[in-house]
């Protein structure tokens, strides 16, 4: 059974070592999978990936540091390892001593492993609000998607700063209105947002 070890909220990588190990893409998506604890064959079937290769990686995460094992489960006559990602999101420190180049390549698989991450968070809430709308309770919901040309570095870091500052001043308003209807019962809602560029044909 899992051991009751708590999962930190960020994590800043400091070390160029452990830095290093999340250079391939698919280490991000695998410490994505493992918010909750899993074994090696669940995030294999998640990911369409061979169990052996999902291990391989696994090795390399826990080596670093940036899995745990948390315990163990049985399964039929095997015992399989669990593991957890030791933060839900992790954060490259500006202290980390590399070359540019190679930082800003992990900060690009950073900002992917945080994309599949929320992805997967917005699925999971999603079919667990599918299972209330089931019972008859009335679940308000809104999606939004629009499609931005940008050009320049420069540029793209702007829009995302304006983006940003623009939502958060907006959740910054009615988060206030609470404080004037006291007597109404309050209701959080996540907001999330994710810009990507276009993926290619």
């Amino acid at each position: 059974m899992p051991q009751d070890k708590e999962i930190q909220e960020s994590y800043y990588i400091e070390s160029p070592e452990q830095a290093t190990v999340l250079l391939n893409p698919l280490r991000g998506e695998i410490i994505a999978q493992l918010l909750e604890p899993g074994s090696a064959a669940e995030v294999a079937r998640t990911l369409g990936e061979t169990a052996q290769r999902i291990n391989y990686h696994l090795k390399a995460l826990e080596k670093a540091g940036l899995v745990q094992r948390v315990g163990t489960r049985q399964v039929r006559n095997l015992v399989e390892v669990l593991y957890r990602s030791i933060a839900k999101t992790f954060v490259l420190a500006e202290s980390l001593s590399m070359n540019p180049e190679t930082l800003q390549k992990l900060k690009d698989q950073s900002s992917l492993a945080h994309l599949v991450n929320t992805s997967e968070r917005i699925r999971r809430d999603a079919l667990l609000l599918m299972e209330q709308s089931d019972t008859g309770e009335e679940i308000p919901s809104a999606t939004m998607q629009l499609q931005v040309q940008l050009g320049s570095e420069q540029q793209r870091q702007s829009f995302i700063e304006e983006y940003a500052a623009m939502v958060h001043q907006l959740v910054q308003r009615y988060s206030g209105v609470h404080q004037y209807n006291r007597n109404q019962e309050q209701v959080d809602y996540h907001v999330l947002l994710a810009i990507y560029p276009k993926p290619k044909d």
